[in-house]
C-alpha cells in the first residue's frame, strides 16, 4: 500500500497526505481553497471526544509565483483558520488543540509574505501609531486598540505563534516526521517519505485560471434609478454560495459593496464587465469581502475606491503582501476617494455614511439612500457586524482594559437599528458575527439575512428572507435608458471631434441582447452592421489560434470589415448577457466620411488588431483606450545581432522577428512577436542588469510610460511578468 496518496482537488492546487506521519498537506492555496476542499469530502464534519469539529490539512504548500495568469496564487488566511479554529488546533480545551502548530510550506520571500498577509487579516493597523497615521483621532485609536485587545483575547500575537514557517531549498528539508520535501524547479516540489516520492506541480498552464467552486445562473439584469442586486448571502465556508455582498445601481452607474472571492465569476454571470464598475464601497479587509479586489484592476480604468481611511490603510497593507507589490501602487490601480466616518458623504447624489462597527481589523457598516418623492429611499449593509451578546460584555469603564466603552457600545446598536427600505445583516454567529435574534423588533421594510453557510432556522426565517444570487430589490423604479446614455458617452470619447448631432444619429440603432454563448457574429460570414458593447463580456476567437481576446463594454466590433468591405476573420461571442448598440455598416460608413478620411481608420485597423492579439492588451482594453495607444505609439527596429537593455521608461511591443531575454540569474525568456519587454519604471523593478539580444531583424512598437500608466490591467500584467523575470527566478 502506498504510504503516500497525492489527489488533484482543482486547477493549480493538491492534496497530499501521509497518513504514517500524520501529514496532510494543502499543495496549493488559490482563493477558496477551502470551499474546494469541502466540496471534494476533504474537509468533512466529525467528532473527536465528544467535540464537533472538522478534519482538514495541518500544513499549506504555498506557490514560488505569487502571481499566475493575473490571478494572486496565495491565500492561505482561509485554510490558516479553518485548521485553527474549524479543527480547533488554537482553541483552549478542544482535543484538537495538541500544541502542534500548522505549518506554512515555501520559499522563505513567499512564506515571509504570508506571514505578513495573515497578520493583516487578524489585527489590521496593530498598533495606536499606525492608527493615528491613518488619520484616526488620538482618543478614538486608544478605544480602537482597547477594543481589538478585546476580539484578540488581550495580546496581539506574532503569526510565528499562530504556525510554524518551513522553508524550501533546492536541498531535501524535513516537514514533519520524516517527510522531506524539496524545490525541483520553480512551483515544482517533490515529496518524500521512506523511499517513495510524488511530485507536486503548482504552475498554471498558459490558457488556465484559478476555479470556482460553485456555479451561478446567469441572470439578465434591468438598470433601474436606484436598486440593490444580491450577489451573495453565503460566508467564507459556504461551498455553494457567493460571501455576502451587494451592487448598488444608481442613474445607471454600477457600485460593489465588497468583493468577495470570484467576484469576476459574479459579475460575468450578471452580465457586467469590469469596465463597467464604476466604484467599490468597502467595509473591511477580511479575505471573504477583500480577495475580489484584484479581479478590479483588470480593467482600462481606475475603479473608484470608497472607505474611510482607516480601512483603506489597513486594506492595502494587507492587499500589498498579497500581491507583492508597494502600497503606493494601489493609488495608481484604483482611484482612491476617502469617506468621512459618521457622515453623510454625496457621491454624485448617492449619498453613502460609513458607520464604525466592533470587529477584531477596521470595519464600517454602510447605510445608502436617495432622495424621492415622499422621503429618501435607503439601503443599508450590515456585514460584520457584533453580536448584542458579544457587545455587552465587551463594555467596561476602566479604560486601561480590554473592551469598549459604554458610549461607543450604544452608539454601535443605535447604528445596527437605524431602520431602512432594505438592511441586509450578518448573522454569522460567534464572537465576530451578528444574530438574527438582536433584529426581531427591526423597523426595516424588509430585512436580508446573510453570512451564513447554514440554512435559516425557522425563528430565523419569522424574522428576515435570504436573497439568491441576482434577486433585486428596486428602490426607486427608472424610466430613462442608461444604456444608451453610456452609449453616447463611449461614441462622443471614440469620435472627440465629431459633432453632437451626427453621433446622436448614429445612435438611433436598435440595442440588442445576446444570452450567453451566443454568437454576434461568425468568422468568414458577411456582417451587415457594427457593434458597440454597451454593457456584458464577450471574447473574440480567431480561427487556428489558441489565444483569445476579452472585449466589454466601449468596445466597438465588426469595425474592420464595415470599413473594408470584407468579411470579419474572427468569432465574436457572448459570455455573458450581452447588449450592443448596433449601427448599421451604410450609416456607420457615412458617419465616418463625414468626419475624417475614409483611409486613416482603415490604415488603423492592422495596427489596432496586433495589439488586441497581444496577451498584455488582450483582455478588457476597449476600443477607445486602443485607439488611443495608438495615437502614441512609435515604431522602432533593432537588427539581427544586436544587444540592448529593456528601457524602464518605454514600454516595447514586438510585432516582427526574435530574439532572448536573460538575466545574471540565469533567467532565459524568448520574445517572438507579441512579446513585451520595458516599462519596469511601473513596477519599480530594475532590469539594468537583463539584456536582449535579438536574433532576426525586429520591428518593435514603443509606447511611453505617460500612455499605459493609468490602465490598470496593463500595469498588472507588468506586474506579473517583471516578478516572473527579475524576482522571483
Amino acid at each position: 500500500m502506498s504510504a503516500i496518496r497525492k489527489i488533484a482537488v482543482t486547477t493549480g492546487m493538491f492534496w497530499v497526505e501521509v497518513p504514517e506521519a500524520g501529514l496532510r498537506i494543502l499543495c496549493g492555496c488559490p482563493v477558496d481553497a477551502v470551499k474546494h476542499l469541502l466540496r471534494r469530502g476533504l474537509i468533512v464534519r466529525t467528532e473527536v471526544s465528544g467535540v464537533e469539529c472538522e478534519t482538514g490539512p495541518n500544513a499549506i504548500l504555498l506557490s514560488d509565483l505569487p502571481i499566475q495568469n493575473g490571478w494572486p496564487s496565495n491565500h492561505a488566511e482561509f485554510p490558516l483558520l479553518q485548521i485553527l479554529y474549524k479543527q480547533g488546533m488554537i482553541v483552549p480545551g478542544h482535543p484538537g488543540n495538541t500544541g502542534a502548530r500548522p505549518l506554512l510550506v515555501g520559499s522563505r520571500s513567499q512564506v515571509n509574505a504570508q506571514m505578513e498577509y495573515l497578520f493583516r487579516g487578524n489585527y489590521g493597523l496593530s498598533s495606536k501609531e499606525e492608527l493615528t497615521e491613518a488619520g484616526v483621532p488620538s482618543y478614538m485609536a486608544d478605544e480602537l486598540m482597547r477594543m481589538k485587545l478585546a476580539f484578540a483575547f488581550g495580546r496581539i500575537m506574532p503569526t510565528e505563534e499562530l504556525c510554524r514557517p518551513v522553508y524550501v531549498e533546492r536541498e531535501p528539508h524535513e516537514v514533519l516526521n520524516g517527510v522531506t520535501i524539496r524545490r525541483l524547479r520553480t512551483n515544482v516540489f517533490e515529496l518524500a517519505y521512506r523511499g517513495e516520492k510524488v511530485e507536486i506541480d503548482l504552475n498554471l498552464g498558459a490558457d488556465e485560471s484559478f476555479e470556482c467552486p460553485y456555479t451561478l445562473d446567469n441572470h439578465f439584469l434591468k438598470r433601474d434609478y436606484f436598486a440593490v442586486v444580491h450577489t451573495g448571502d453565503g460566508d467564507g465556508w459556504d461551498m455553494n454560495r457567493p460571501p455576502m455582498g451587494s451592487i448598488v445601481l444608481f442613474q445607471g452607474r454600477v457600485y460593489l459593496v465588497d468583493a468577495g472571492p470570484n467576484i469576476e465569476y459574479a459579475l460575468t454571470a450578471l452580465g457586467i464587465g469590469v469596465n463597467e464598475i464604476d466604484g467599490i464601497f468597502h467595509s473591511h479587509g477580511h479575505d471573504d469581502h477583500l480577495a475580489g479586489l484584484t479581479a478590479l484592476i483588470r480593467g482600462d480604468r481606475r475603479i473608484a475606491y470608497y472607505a474611510v481611511p482607516m480601512v483603506r490603510v489597513s486594506v492595502f497593507k494587507k492587499l500589498s503582501k498579497l500581491m507583492r507589490i508597494p502600497e503606493t501602487e494601489f493609488s495608481q490601480l484604483f482611484d482612491v476617494r476617502d469617506l468621512a466616518l459618521d457622515h453623510w458623504n454625496d457621491i454624485e447624489g448617492l449619498e453613502v455614511k460609513p458607520i464604525l462597527s466592533p470587529h477584531p481589523v477596521e470595519t464600517t457598516i454602510f447605510q445608502f439612500r436617495v432622495m424621492w418623492e415622499g422621503g429618501y429611499r435607503s439601503y443599508a449593509h450590515l456585514a460584520d457586524i457584533t453580536s448584542a451578546e458579544v457587545l455587552k460584555k465587551m463594555v467596561t469603564d476602566d479604560p486601561d482594559k480590554p473592551g469598549i466603552s459604554q458610549a461607543l457600545h450604544d452608539r454601535v446598536v443605535a447604528a445596527y437599528a437605524e431602520p431602512a427600505d432594505i438592511k441586509k445583516i450578518d448573522i454569522g454567529g460567534g464572537m465576530i458575527h451578528g444574530e438574527a435574534r438582536d433584529f426581531t423588533w427591526d423597523m426595516s421594510k424588509k430585512l436580508i439575512l446573510a453570512h451564513t453557510a447554514r440554512k435559516l432556522t425557522d425563528d430565523e426565517r419569522a424574522i428576515g428572507s435570504g436573497a439568491p444570487f441576482g434577486t433585486i430589490d428596486v428602490l426607486i423604479e427608472g424610466v430613462s435608458e442608461p444604456l444608451r446614455s453610456q452609449a453616447f458617452l463611449y461614441l462622443s470619447e471614440y469620435f472627440p471631434e465629431a459633432p453632437l448631432h451626427r453621433i446622436k444619429h448614429l445612435m438611433n440603432g436598435n440595442i440588442l441582447s445576446f444570452n450567453p454563448e451566443v454568437l454576434l457574429y461568425k468568422s468568414g460570414q458577411p456582417l451587415d452592421a457594427v457593434f458597440l458593447i454597451v454593457s456584458g463580456l464577450a471574447e473574440l476567437l480567431r480561427p487556428g489560434r489558441s489565444v483569445s481576446s476579452l472585449v466589454s463594454s466601449g468596445s466597438i466590433l465588426g469595425e474592420a470589415p464595415a470599413l473594408l468591405g470584407s468579411v470579419p476573420e474572427e468569432t465574436c461571442r457572448a459570455i455573458s448577457f450581452v447588449q450592443v448598440l448596433r449601427m448599421h455598416r451604410d450609416l456607420y460608413l457615412d458617419f465616418v466620411a463625414d468626419r475624417v478620411k475614409h483611409q486613416e481608420l482603415v490604415d488603423s485597423q492592422q495596427h489596432l488588431e496586433f495589439f488586441r492579439r497581444s496577451w498584455l492588451f488582450a483582455d478588457n482594453v476597449s476600443g477607445v483606450t486602443l485607439h488611443r495607444l495608438l495615437r502614441a505609439a512609435e515604431s522602432i527596429t533593432f537588427k539581427a545581432g544586436e544587444v540592448t537593455t529593456p528601457p524602464a521608461d518605454w514600454l516595447m511591443l514586438m510585432r516582427t522577428g526574435s530574439g532572448m531575454l536573460t538575466t545574471p540569474s540565469d533567467y532565459a525568456e524568448p520574445l517572438i512577436p507579441g512579446s513585451h519587454f520595458g516599462g519596469t519604471q511601473l513596477s519599480g523593478f530594475s532590469a539594468a542588469t537583463a539584456s536582449i539580444r535579438f536574433d532576426a531583424d525586429t520591428e518593435v512598437c514603443r509606447l511611453p510610460m505617460s500612455a499605459i500608466a493609468d490602465i490598470p490591467v496593463v500595469r498588472w500584467k507588468l506586474h506579473e511578468t517583471h516578478r516572473r523575470r527579475y524576482i522571483d527566478n
